[in-house]
């Protein structure tokens, strides 16, 4: 019993202060998805996605994976301080005549620590 005891006292103080970290930094994007709609192959496409720091910690993204290697991302390398904007500029690369969508995985500080950011569109 007082094992059961003892392990519920640490459950409740884990879940106590997990509850109490609030602070922490957050993306609030434009949006998540862009979509080209059709484009002329061999001509590679960029879009900038805008975000802004919602939270009340600084975001440091530390990478940006893009799902393919047709794709590239360059994105804000500063601390983006709680209130101020960032960007994340991603290029596609139409080679090939197809419909597509490509992902670019976000990776940083914020309270959702892994976001999902795409783009799509119609090769012709």
């Amino acid at each position: 019993m007082k094992k059961f005891l003892a392990v519920l006292t640490v459950i409740i103080a884990f879940v106590g202060f997990t509850a109490m970290q609030t602070s922490q930094s957050e993306f609030k994007f434009e949006k998540e998805t862009h979509d080209f709609g059709k484009i002329a192959q061999g001509t590679p496409v960029s879009y900038s996605f805008k975000f802004s720091n919602s939270g009340s910690e600084p975001i440091i993204i530390s990478d940006v994976k893009p799902s393919c290697g047709c794709s590239v991302a360059e994105f804000t390398k500063t601390p983006i301080k709680p209130g101020d904007t960032g960007t994340i500029k991603v290029t596609f690369n139409a080679a090939s005549k197809a419909p597509f969508t490509k992902s670019f995985t976000v990776t940083s500080n914020t309270k959702t620590p892994v976001k999902t950011l795409y783009i799509k569109g119609i090769v012709e």
